[in-house]
């Protein structure tokens, strides 16, 4: 199954190929569950801070979940819309195997997951990766280094929407994606609690530079990573804090 999902990476795309392994990758691997405790999140930043000395934690934790949403969440929600198979990626079912610079470089799952005959409201049918993965890890991540919760769902909710965006660039039909449109949209979850993903970006018309500009709606606070400016899309993007720059 994963040869299946990884034929949909060519090109542009090829990057997100082989982020999700199976059992059989002997590579060691840090159990996912494991950053929700100051040992686990201790060792990768440990590792990714020794690249970026001076950074402040917060910023530094932020960066690095940028990297942990982007290869989990696209290969998985493709998996999910494509392939209608949810992925086992929870926290408790992952392992994630660190590159030497303390960044994720891949995710390990014990099994190919479940093909849906029929798949359920989109709440549920993404729960794997938002309510048991992207959630808790958010929440631990927040109480370890007190980074916010905002930024770090805007990182995630960033990469969802940047993915379901290019799928209808690119024809898929609006059947596919309309469950991770859901996501992005809804102002509320079924149960009636905040949606956390609710349009993360926004489309701004400027007179100068790229009009319409994808901008986000919170700040990642990459800037607080020495060598790390505003990224173009950052809603400070027009009034940068004091000496930081864009780019």
């Amino acid at each position: 199954m994963l040869d299946d999902l990884n034929a949909f990476f060519s090109g542009d795309y090829a990057l997100f190929r082989d982020r999700i392994v199976g059992p059989e990758d002997d590579r060691p691997g840090l159990p996912a569950r494991a950053l929700l405790t100051d040992d686990g999140l201790g060792t990768v930043l440990e590792r990714f801070g020794a690249t970026h000395p001076g950074a402040d934690r917060r910023g530094l934790v932020s960066l690095w979940s940028r990297y942990y949403f982007l290869w989990l969440t696209v290969p998985s929600v493709v998996a999910n819309l494509v392939l209608h198979r949810e992925l086992p990626v929870a926290l408790d079912d992952l392992d994630v195997i660190l590159g030497d610079d303390g960044l994720p470089s891949a995710f390990r799952v014990p099994d190919e997951g479940r093909v849906w005959s029929e798949p359920p409201e989109p709440f549920e049918r993404f729960s794997g990766l938002l309510a048991e993965n992207v959630e808790p890890l958010i929440d631990g991540l927040y109480h370890q280094v007190k980074v916010s919760r905002r930024v770090l769902w805007s990182n995630a909710g960033n990469y969802f929407e940047w993915l379901v965006s290019a799928m209808v660039d690119y024809g898929a039909p609006e059947a596919v994606v309309a469950p991770a449109l859901t996501i992005v949209e809804a102002p509320e979850r079924p149960d009636g609690t905040p949606n956390p993903m609710h349009h993360p970006v926004q489309y701004v018309e400027r007179s100068e530079g790229p009009s319409p500009l994808r901008q986000r709606r919170q700040c990642c606070i990459q800037y607080r990573v020495p060598g790390f400016g505003l990224c173009g899309n950052c809603p400070l993007i027009d009034r940068p804090p004091k000496g930081v720059t864009v780019g």
